[in-house]
């Protein structure tokens, strides 16, 4: 599976784009402030985190016996440029030339 692959799959569960919400609001999150605000066993949000992980979404570090979870949001602006800003670039810039083509009639 490729990285965008990893990336994708990861992105496409609610529950792990919620984790990345949480990491984005608050980073460097223990497992048990991440599981406090979600429905779901400790093992549960520990499989989410895995996949954020291999993914390289997420990255941890122990701190004493804590491990804390971080955002790393590099593979996110990676698929942003690589899938999403190609497409939107010439959406945009059809736009501004119909915008210019509007202004020039009388």
């Amino acid at each position: 599976m490729s990285d965008d692959d990893l990336v994708f799959k990861a992105l496409a569960d609610p529950t792990r784009r919620f984790l990345l919400d949480r990491l984005f609001a608050k980073d460097g999150a223990t497992l048990t402030e991440l599981e406090s605000s979600l429905e779901m066993t400790r093992f549960g949000v520990m499989k989410h985190l895995k996949v954020l992980e291999e993914a390289g979404l997420v990255v941890t570090r122990r701190s004493g016996r804590e491990k804390l979870h971080f955002l790393n949001a590099v593979p996110i602006r990676q698929i942003h440029d690589r899938w999403i800003d190609k497409y939107t670039e010439r959406q945009v810039t059809a736009l501004i030339e119909l915008k210019k083509e509007l202004e020039e009639q009388p």
